[in-house]
């Protein structure tokens, strides 16, 4: 299995100025592959360039700008074009499965933050001085950079990637282990439901709060973005030092908010693959509910359109987007894997309008967004717990045992 590692890394100044550098070039390698594929459609008969090609050209590019692009690794610049080309692959497949295309757009100094290598000791050298009391990390034309590692690294380093978030730099690690032991089984068995007023309701009745972390930080978050927007839109070199200030102040309230998520998001999976052997939950299509609703032309008033709840629709997108439930059940699913616990996902349909005891299914059962009461049994329960509940049975069924 591939288990990933992210230190922070200590730079010197010096270091940091020559990763400063090696962003910027790759960055301007990938806008330049950019441009050239832009051209050969536009201008040469709908001409399509491919991964292959850009690649071939390297040794010529490098030759040619040896300041710029020689002094780097070759792999980290293929690296950088393969990015370029999972990019247009992307862009075709939503082409033609009918989603919005997002073509492929040019980078700005704010939005290309990481360099890969894709093997370890080919540009790059993880724990480069192994007899040092201190790790290092080493990377081609920038030297061997401080690491502070708070964990050790099990198992065999495959890639390495550099990134930049904010003014902190970080090494990332992908390293390739045996199958851990699988954890003690308990004989218990779970199904949770996800949800706004609690992040999530278990089918043994238990309920974990929804943190908001976004909304707690909602005040502060306004008023540096107000501060912010004083500022005129300058290229990055431009800015003044206030703005400078003012942009790092927001990068460093969205970088906590995040952080916040992950630690909740792990915590709570960890609890959850520690003490029980499956969990099911809810097939969530967390995109689409995402989605702001579509606008309703008024056909008696051409040009005009009727309310169509966009306005209590945008504030329950910003609750799911706060919430994290994406980030929570990718780490459950990665955790469950490493402990040897089985998870699996359900259709969500009807799961809070179906009675636990009866089996009646009717939107009616739901009154409240709370309360569940059965219009045919007279079964009285949290909704949120019955769709647990639901949630676990349906989970059960399709591994094939027995309805609990």
């Amino acid at each position: 299995m591939i288990r990933a590692y992210k230190f922070l890394m200590r730079p010197t100044v010096r270091q940091e100025q020559a990763l400063v550098e090696m962003l910027r070039d790759h960055r301007s390698l990938y806008n330049a592959a950019l441009q050239e594929r832009r051209d050969a459609w536009r201008h040469v008969s709908k001409t399509t360039v491919q991964y292959g090609m850009q690649s071939a050209q390297l040794k010529e590019i490098r030759a040619f700008d040896p300041e710029r692009q020689g002094r780097w690794s070759f792999s980290s610049q293929q690296a950088t074009l393969r990015r370029l080309d999972k990019a247009f692959a992307a862009f075709f497949r939503r082409v033609k499965s009918g989603d919005a295309p997002g073509y492929p757009r040019f980078r700005g100094v704010n939005w290309f933050d990481t360099v890969d290598f894709p093997k370890d000791g080919d540009g790059c050298r993880w724990n480069s001085t192994p007899h040092d009391a201190v790790t290092r990390v080493r990377f081609q034309g920038v030297g061997h950079v401080r690491v502070n590692q708070h964990r050790p690294v099990a198992g065999h380093v495959k890639t390495v990637s550099v990134k930049r978030e904010g003014r902190k730099w970080f090494v990332v690690l992908t390293a390739e282990q045996d199958q851990p032991e699988p954890l003690p089984a308990t004989g218990s068995v779970i199904g949770i439901d996800l949800g706004i007023a609690n992040f999530l309701a278990d089918s043994n009745g238990g309920f974990v709060p929804s943190p908001r972390h976004g909304r707690c930080a909602a005040a502060k978050l306004e008023t540096a973005q107000q501060a912010l927007s004083r500022f005129p839109r300058r290229k990055a070199k431009d800015r003044t030092a206030n703005h400078r200030r003012a942009v790092q102040k927001v990068a460093q309230l969205h970088g906590k908010v995040r952080r916040q998520r992950l630690d909740h998001a792990h915590k709570t999976a960890l609890g959850l693959v520690r003490a029980h052997d499956f969990i099911a939950h809810e097939d969530l299509k967390i995109r689409n509910m995402g989605k702001a609703p579509a606008p309703k032309p008024d056909p008696d008033r051409p040009g005009t359109f009727l309310p169509n709840g966009a306005a209590a629709k945008a504030g329950l997108n910003k609750s799911i987007n706060d919430a994290g439930w994406g980030v929570f059940l990718t780490i459950l699913h990665a955790k469950a894997e490493s402990a040897g616990r089985e998870v699996i996902a359900v259709d969500p349909r009807n799961t809070s309008r179906t009675c636990p005891e009866c089996g009646h299914t009717a939107k009616e059962n739901r009154p409240t967004q709370e309360k569940f009461h059965c219009l045919s049994c007279g079964h009285h329960a949290h909704a949120d717990t019955v769709g647990a509940t639901n949630v676990l049975r349906a989970g059960l069924v399709r591994r094939g045992a027995n309805p609990a």
